[in-house]
This record gives structure tokens, sequence and C-alpha cells, in this order.
């Protein structure tokens, strides 16, 4: 028998123990950097199957190893993100959100779930692959700086280098069942925004009398927005958008200040920092041409991910291999940010998509976009997220 034939049929056999997993991770979610009770329920199951690991990586984070025949001969790695968003979930299931305000509304639960299934089906398997697997249990990748650079700062990427690391995050936008992957640019830059643009309030029937900041935010907002279309490369992806503006006047009252906030992303690093520097000059002049001036910082997010060519089409071979070519995509760029880029800029990396939908026709679950208060998943598409994640650790080579 193959080992993926032998994998299925353990991702089959092991998929309601997975669906348990999930619904208590579910119900119990933790923001960013606060995964205290996450990483002792994953050290948990960790221990009573026996795997080696290190809990409290970067306060919240754990690293495991799984060890196949021949260890030294060969070594890579596996990422799942752990954390929860500020979102109250509108889902009635028995496994809502236990927490008011918090939700796993990106999916990190499956994330997590599958990172735990791959490891539970690689120590079943041993004896059919070599090498090392370690397992990267992340925390706080919703909220900048990301918990994915400090781990590396931590060092998981070394003693040894992995020649790999493969993560994974569902996608609303295929059936469970099936998967996708890009190679080469695939998600964005992701910077944030924050300025406050002061004047002088007063009566708004005596504008001559006052420095109107919110027309010189207005010209701001447009400006930035003009600066980004003529300014970037034609075959550059980027977006500038602006998605908070408190003005806090009224109909008849000018404010003294607007504060606003926006994200800047990028497929392409050398203009993203040109594209800070340009957008730097023209808010400051803009808002002294009215009379105005400006509190700014912007705060350095993720960088882009990149996908190793090699290892994404490798990637891919190996995912025709365990499910078949009619469901294996290939994916268009995102605007999206993850801090998988941390990982993937230091070593060789892939990160890909697990379908999450419903794969029944008309039928509604998993079809809620990511970070809305409805957001489920098909929990069939745990036994792909832990099955093709264990073959492809067990046999993907750059």
């Amino acid at each position: 028998m193959t080992l993926q034939q032998i994998l299925r049929d353990l991702a089959e056999a092991h998929h309601g123990e997975w669906v348990a997993l999930r619904r208590h991770l579910h119900a119990h979610p933790e923001l960013s950097f606060q995964e205290h009770e996450t990483m002792a329920f994953v050290a948990q199951q960790l221990e009573a199957w026996g795997i080696e690991h290190e809990t409290h990586v970067t306060d919240t984070g754990i690293v495991a190893h799984v060890y196949g025949t021949d260890p030294d001969s060969r070594f890579v790695a596996l990422r799942a993100d752990m954390d929860a968003l500020p979102i109250q979930e509108a889902n009635d299931v028995p496994y809502a959100s236990t927490r008011p305000g918090v939700m796993h509304a990106c999916g990190h639960d499956v994330h997590t779930t599958s990172l735990l299934g791959a490891i539970q089906l690689l120590h079943a398997t041993r004896e059919h692959w070599r090498g090392t697997v370690r397992c990267i249990f992340q925390p706080g990748e919703e909220r900048i700086p990301g918990g994915a650079k400090g781990m590396v700062a931590a060092g998981v990427l070394t003693n040894p280098t992995p020649a790999h690391i493969l993560g994974q995050h569902v996608y609303p936008q295929l059936p469970a069942g099936h998967v996708g992957v890009r190679a080469g640019a695939y998600m964005a830059s992701a910077d944030e925004i924050h300025m406050t643009v002061h004047g002088k309030g007063g009566h708004a029937a005596l504008p001559h009398l006052c420095k109107d900041a919110v027309l010189a935010t207005s010209a701001i907002l447009l400006a930035a927005q003009q600066l980004v279309s003529r300014m970037c490369p034609a075959a550059v992806s980027s977006v500038l958008s602006f998605g908070r503006v408190e003005a806090l006047g009224a109909t008849n009252v000018l404010p003294d200040s607007v504060a606003v906030q926006g994200t800047f992303r990028s497929l392409d690093e050398t203009w993203r920092t040109e594209a800070h520097a340009l957008l730097t000059d023209l808010i400051h002049s803009t808002a002294k041409a009215y009379g105005c001036t400006v509190d700014l910082e912007i705060r350095l997010g993720y960088p882009h991910v990149h996908n190793d060519e090699a290892l994404a089409h490798a990637f891919k071979q190996a995912a025709i291999e365990y499910l078949g070519a009619d469901v294996v995509h290939d994916l268009g760029i995102r605007m999206t940010g993850e801090d998988f880029s941390y990982f993937a800029n230091e070593i060789p990396g892939c990160f890909y998509r697990l379908g999450t939908a419903s794969p029944e026709a008309n039928n509604p679950l998993g079809t809620h976009g990511l970070h809305t208060p409805q957001f489920d998943v098909d929990e069939t598409s745990l036994k792909v997220g832990a099955g093709l994640m264990a073959f492809a650790a067990a046999t993907v080579d750059r």
C-alpha cells in the first residue's frame, strides 16, 4: 500500500477526533499573543501522543518534532498559527465561541488542528518516510509585528535549518477536498497608516476664521490615491485604502482635527519603500497647503509572501498525487497579508490554500468570508488539511 493511501485511510479514521479538537479550539479562542490556554491544549495532545515538543517559545508558541527513519538525512518544517480575532461570533452552533467579542474568524483553529493531525499521521507512519519534521505552532499572526518574526528571532529556523517550510490557510472560495497554490509572489506586504490632521476648528459658517482639517483630509486622501495610481510601476500590484476617518464635528462645527487609519499593500518591496517616502512628503505638503499640520505614522507590517518557485511546483505535484489533478488549482495573487513571509524570507517557503466550503450545491456552510462573524468551515476539510500536510512533509523535496 502506498504512503498516500495509508494516510488517506488514517485521516478517515481520525477525522472524528480532529473535529472534536477543532471544535474545542473554536469554542475557546484567544487573541494574538494571549494564546496560553491554546498552547496548553496543544501541548496536552502532543504529550498524549508521545511527541517531543517545547512550549513557551516566544511566550505562547510551541515547537514539536516528528521523526521518520534516518532522522538526520532530511529536515523540513511545517507551520500553523493559533490566534483568533476580536469579532463577536454570529453562528448558532454548539461549538460557537464561549468568549464574548473573540472568535476564530480566520480559520486558525483549522490550521492548528490540521498541524496536530499531520503530526499524528506522521508519527503513525514514521517507518514509511525518512527525516525529521519540525512543527511550529505560532502565536500572534493577526497583529503586527506578527508572531512569526519573533519565532524566527528565537531560532526556530536554526539548529539545524530546515530545507524548506510549508504553511496552509483556509480558503472559502474552494470546496472542501480542494486545494490551491501559486508559485512566486502570492500575498502582499501589509503596512498601516495612522495620521491625525490638525487644523483650527470653529463655526462652520465662518470657515475663513478656521483651518479646515476636514477639507485638508479629503484633499490628502484623494491626492494619496492619485499618487499610487500615477507613481506605482504598471506591472506592480499595489493597494491603498483608508477604512477609518473620524472628524467628530457637527453640521455647524468644524473640528480641530481629523483622525485617519488606512493600509498600504504591495507585492514589490522596492516600490513599498519608495511609496512610503512619497506618501509621507505628499501628506505633509498637502496639509500645509491648507494651513494644517499632520502627525503621521506608517507602521511597517508584514513583507509580501513569495512562494519559492521550485518548492511550489513540487508541492503542487505532491497535492496532485495525493488528491488528484482535478481538485488542485492554480491561484491568483491576493492583496491580503500574512506573516508567513518572515519564515519564507529566511528559507524556501510555500503557502497554500485549503478549501473549506461545502462541496454540496446550495449548501452555504463555509462560504462566508474570512474575518466575518458568520465564518465557519465544512469540517470534512480537516481530512485534507491534515492528510495532505503530512504527505507533503514526508515527500516534498525542493
